[in-house]
């Protein structure tokens, strides 16, 4: 005979707890004292219950078959095959190619490569028929799963100018590159870019959507999934919340595309909160948001090395980042349990107001001429500002804390000849069509003053 556990114990309402919590305040006001803000617009409550699940919301499908990623910038095509074969080798088993042009030997770069076992993405710096051809060739005769993570709308909000096309216009490129592909994906949107530039979640969920969406109106063929880009932070709960709303979202506007459809979500650490003082910190940042990312739900997760601020590319950065990824996978299990997140009150409660907030606010963009037009009009780079520029005031006056930072910073951390790579915002004049978004951390002009001290 089956017992159902705590069925002796009767059920206690929301209101219930509620009046026990006041009680105990001991007068003290319970909304002013124990519900906190999130710059989202959503009250956090001091406890969730059944109560909170407005409806079921659909399963997340893939909690816990994550791949681990090795970015891999292609300059030497040697250097690169070897550095993604070491990489497989100790535990990666998808590589992120990035790729500037297209005199890099596409055909040399993969033949090597455990294509098989192994997914591949590309991050291009431009956009080619020829050249996406050829990686179809590969494909189709390895019976690879490639990403090409074409994405010409993230270009134009990220540089302010489209790519260079022999077409008319990129998204005549993309038709004939859809018509011409059928195993690899070709389209992707770049949430990171809106993340990193301080938008937030909401912002973010709502703006990725409204990408997506000019894609699916503008790509006659769309049969592959579209890769999302993401960034995620330190929110923990928010952050897992925003990667299953992501999944929702998506499959409520494709479905009225096509029904099969499905996205795929590669996720990483962003750069927003981390630091060049005491830089060691970074790695428990990153720790807890690959593990935001991992019950969130990705696809595929690439950490990003605690040292990738200042430093160039290192097997040193490169072993702990990865490190830190299996170390969740095979010591913390963390790829055995199916959907850990379902169910929870608080991150299903989460889930659903983060989703509906975005619906609305996407809902506002289409009304209004779509993504394009108010990216054109320089209406998105405003509202992200308008957030950044929310957070950057937090952490300026020490509300928002990173540890290290402005919060209990070691004074006799020196990094000015330790700077491999210029780590804040870099100004490139051009003639642009429009200004772009621009990405900035937290920390930078604390960073810049403590430079400028050092002896």
């Amino acid at each position: 005979m089956k017992h159902s556990l705590f069925s002796e114990f009767d059920p206690i309402s929301s209101k219930q707890w509620k009046q026990k919590i006041q009680f105990e305040l001991k007068g003290e006001d319970y909304n002013d004292t124990l519900i906190w803000n999130s710059p989202e617009n959503i009250k956090v409550k001091p406890f969730y219950n059944q109560d909170d699940l407005q409806e079921n919301l659909p399963e997340n499908p893939n909690a816990n078959g994550f791949k681990i990623c090795q970015n891999i910038f292609v300059f030497d095509i040697e250097k690169s095959i070897e550095r993604a074969l070491e990489s497989i080798e100790r535990g990666a088993d998808s590589i992120i190619f990035t790729i500037e042009n297209e005199t890099i030997d596409i055909t040399k770069l993969l033949e090597k490569l455990p294509l098989e076992t192994c997914e591949i993405y590309f991050n291009l710096s431009f956009i080619s028929v020829n050249y996406i051809s050829k990686i179809e060739t590969i494909a189709k005769s390895r019976n690879a799963k490639i990403y090409c993570n074409l994405d010409p709308i993230g270009q134009l909000a990220k540089d302010g100018n489209w790519f260079k096309t022999q077409e008319k216009d990129n998204f005549e490129t993309l038709n004939l590159i859809s018509k011409q592909v059928s195993n690899s994906s070709i389209i992707s949107i770049n949430s990171s870019l809106y993340q990193n530039a301080g938008a937030n979640m909401v912002q973010e969920l709502a703006y990725s959507l409204a990408h997506a969406n000019e894609y699916l109106n503008r790509i006659s063929t769309i049969n592959q999934p579209m890769v999302f880009k993401i960034s995620v932070g330190t929110n923990y709960f928010f952050e897992i919340a925003k990667l299953r709303a992501y999944r929702i979202l998506f499959d409520c506007i494709a479905k009225e595309y096509n029904p099969n459809l499905e996205c795929h979500l590669v996720v990483t650490p962003t750069k927003r909160n981390k630091t060049i003082y005491d830089y060691n910190v970074n790695m428990l940042r990153t720790t807890t948001e690959c593990m935001s990312a991992i019950i969130g739900g990705a696809d595929a997760i690439a950490n990003l090395p605690y040292d990738a601020l200042y430093h160039k590319d290192n097997e040193f950065g490169d072993r702990i980042a990865r490190n830190q990824l299996l170390i969740l996978k095979n010591e913390s299990y963390f790829d055995k349990v199916n959907n850990p997140a379902d169910g929870t009150y608080y991150i299903e409660s989460l889930t659903h107001q983060l989703a509906e907030k975005a619906l609305v606010l996407f809902k506002d963009i289409e009304v209004n001429g779509g993504f394009l037009k108010q990216l054109n009009e320089g209406i998105i780079k405003r509202k992200i500002q308008e957030s950044a520029d929310k957070e950057q005031e937090l952490f300026d006056s020490g509300k928002e804390v990173l540890l290290g930072t402005n919060k209990y910073p070691n004074k006799d951390d020196k990094m000015k000849h330790d700077l491999e790579l210029f780590p804040f915002v870099k100004v490139n004049p051009r003639k642009t069509l429009i200004t772009p978004i621009i990405e900035k951390r937290l920390a930078e002009k604390l960073e810049q003053e403590r430079l400028t001290q050092e002896k």
